[in-house]
């Protein structure tokens, strides 16, 4: 009789241990068991990994209409419409040609204040003038375009890929000349401007004014003092972000291996928004990865170049000029 029982009670605890085995995962990661009545953990949705360098240069840019009116175009992009200022140089139309373009990323400016063209016109001015297409984006939620994302973060990640997909459309432009494209930024729209150049090796050449060159996010964390709230919404979109993200999947400082267009940087030194050692920084270690980067700095000139407008536009000039077979800049 005890036998009985003691087979039996072997029985019943291997059966149960063999249903337990089957019905219950452990865990490899955590070590934890897993019931079949619950469901597995699900990751994290990560929209914004497109936006990250490896996402921008795994993305295909299909290429989109440019209207023109004006001075105005616009193109479409995945998240909306997206305006911007025109300059096209009357030779480019009346007798057919196509001129070479230059895309000009404009720096930060606060909404309330914004005009189509500010931060670019001048220059643009200057090198429509000398025979060059220039395309100057509003960006979502600026002139025409259509409303920028509502999250903070990707608010300023979505630039790059406007960019990119401006350069994809660019094709569609009669008047452009699809393989002779310049890249032109200032402050913020230098940042971009690197963001592109980690993306793509599609420029012949590109020029940066002061630009913003630090790591994310601290590259826009440093500018928190100017905010009313002295950068307290900020910081916490950052710390939301950070809590999902690796932001070192979306700082340029860690993809400057990856630039291979031929660039130049201008800097003043009494430059008060972006300090001229962020450039020195910056070419250094270009020039370290072996890449074409020269820096131009310009004792007493402010955030603008200026004094040294001029010379910068022209030093410009020289560099796009080369990558062309247009007449000599007057």
């Amino acid at each position: 009789m005890k036998l009985s029982v003691i087979l039996l009670s072997i029985f019943i605890a291997g059966t149960v241990a063999g249903w337990f085995g089957r019905n219950f995962n452990l865990s490899k990661s955590s070590g934890q068991l897993i019931s079949p009545l619950s469901s597995a953990p699900t990751e994290t949705p990560k929209p914004l990994l497109k936006y990250s360098f490896d996402g921008l240069k795994q993305t295909f840019f299909t290429p989109k209409a440019i209207s023109l009116t004006g001075e105005q175009f616009t193109f479409d992009t995945q998240e909306g419409p997206v305006s911007g200022t025109a300059n096209i140089p009357d030779e480019c139309g009346t007798l057919k040609l196509k001129c070479p373009v230059i895309i000009m990323l404009r720096g930060y400016v606060d909404k309330e204040i914004y005009q189509p063209g500010i931060g670019t016109k001048k220059a643009a001015g200057v090198y429509a003038n000398n025979g060059f297409v220039t395309l100057a984006p509003d960006f979502l939620g600026y002139g025409t375009s259509g409303p920028e994302p509502e999250n903070e973060i990707e608010s300023r990640l979505i630039k790059p890929a406007t960019v990119l997909q401006l350069l994809a459309s660019i094709s569609n432009l009669p008047m452009a000349d699809p393989e002779n494209i310049f890249l032109w930024g200032h402050s913020n729209g230098g940042q971009i401007g690197l963001s592109v150049l980690a993306a793509t090796n599609k420029f012949k050449a590109a020029t940066f004014w002061a630009p913003v060159s630090k790591p994310f996010p601290y590259s826009i964390l440093y500018y928190t003092g100017d905010s009313d709230d002295h950068g307290k919404y900020l910081r916490k979109a950052v710390s939301e972000f950070e809590s999902i993200y690796d932001p070192e999947l979306f700082s340029v400082t860690n993809y400057l291996d990856r630039i291979e267009t031929p660039l130049i940087v201008h800097q003043g030194i009494s430059d008060e928004a972006v300090p001229w050692k962020w450039s020195m920084d910056l070419i250094s270690n270009l020039q370290s990865l072996k890449k074409d980067a020269v820096l131009y700095q310009y004792p007493g000139a402010d955030h603008n170049l200026t004094p040294g407008w001029n010379s910068v536009v022209n030093t410009d000039l020289k560099l796009f000029r080369g990558y062309t077979s247009l007449p000599p800049a007057h």
